[in-house]
């Protein structure tokens, strides 16, 4: 499979009271043709690399290729798309002008911008706004331009910051389903998310930062391979609480209902033979899918110091 990112002891430092590796050795590769995801918690390295895979900023050492050619490459830029996660448009353009705009920018003939303008306004869904001036458009249909202004150089890779943050739940699905299209026309997507169910639903492949370093990379179905148990008793005494934290530390108490998980199913038996043993009566014992969530705060919390708090709390901000 041909490769559309290639990245190869990628690493930043920035000098600002001292020395800061914001990403360190970074080996990465996109195939051609997939959406790949791009995850980590705040101050991960994630825009750093963005901006560095796009010539914005240049790397201390190590390289990067888009589609074959140096990161910044002028030739390179005429095939990638990047949207950020807020873009600024000029708002007294209506989303026809902002696209024509974009494609003056790269030069398209007369004919063809027209054409191209008609065709992604409809494939946004905006064709009844496309005379409003974007100070009228709400967030999602801000997000929608921006993905079409992505678009106008019918680009080979496209890297997205973001596209869903913020947006309602009807906009949030037309997005991602957007971005599915994208990969059936052929199109390679370079995802950088916090919005972790939908990276799980839509991308092939995701990598893992922390620190600026590669974590965990893989294949989404390969990842969350696996199940574990949930199981949910109530008036479980106090030392058949103890005996259960043995097997499951991360036991949670809360109103006289006790929950545990466990991936080992061979103990799943014991644990309900200790709730009974201990006057407890078992509520549940519901089997679930691993989700890519439970992969990312572990994966985060191993071996790496960070102090795992609220999954809110770990991919708020920006990163």
């Amino acid at each position: 499979m041909p490769t559309a990112i290639q990245i190869s002891g990628l690493t930043k430092k920035f000098f600002q009271r001292g020395e800061v590796v914001a990403v360190d050795n970074l080996n990465l590769e996109v195939e051609e043709g997939e959406i790949f995801g791009f995850l980590g918690p705040n101050g991960a390295g994630k825009t750093t690399t963005i901006k560095m895979l796009l010539g914005l900023i240049f790397p201390t050492s190590g390289s990067a290729t888009l589609l074959g050619r140096p990161a910044g490459d002028i030739d390179m830029k005429r095939q990638v798309s990047y949207l950020p996660e807020s873009p600024y448009f000029y708002d007294h353009l209506t989303g026809g002008e902002l696209l024509d705009f974009y494609g003056r920018l790269f030069a398209l003939p007369d004919a063809v911008r027209k054409q191209r303008v008609h065709e992604l306004i409809e494939l946004v869904g905006l064709k009844n706004d496309k005379l409003k001036q974007l100070k009228q458009y709400s967030k999602g249909m801000l997000q929608r331009i921006g993905i079409a202004q992505a678009l106008v150089n019918d680009p080979k890779l496209l890297i997205f910051d973001e596209p869903t943050s913020g947006l309602d739940p009807v906009a949030h699905i037309e997005i991602r389903n957007l971005i599915v299209s994208l990969r059936d026309k052929g199109k390679t997507v370079f995802l950088s998310s916090h919005q972790l169910s939908d990276v799980e639903l839509v991308c092939d492949r995701v990598a893992i930062l922390n620190y600026g370093r590669l974590v965990k990379t893989g294949k989404v179905t390969e990842l969350v391979e696996g199940t574990r148990t949930e199981i949910i008793a109530r008036g479980v005494s106090d030392s058949g609480i103890a005996a259960l934290r043995q097997l499951s530390p991360q036991l949670v108490q809360k109103d006289g209902y006790v929950t545990l998980f466990q991936e080992d199913t061979a103990l799943v038996n014991q644990i309900v033979d200790i709730v009974r043993q201990h006057e407890g009566i078992v509520v549940s014992v519901v089997p679930q899918r691993r989700r890519l969530e439970d992969i990312f705060v572990e994966t985060i919390g191993m071996g790496t110091g960070r102090t795992i708090g609220t999954f809110n709390e770990l991919t708020g901000g920006r990163a």
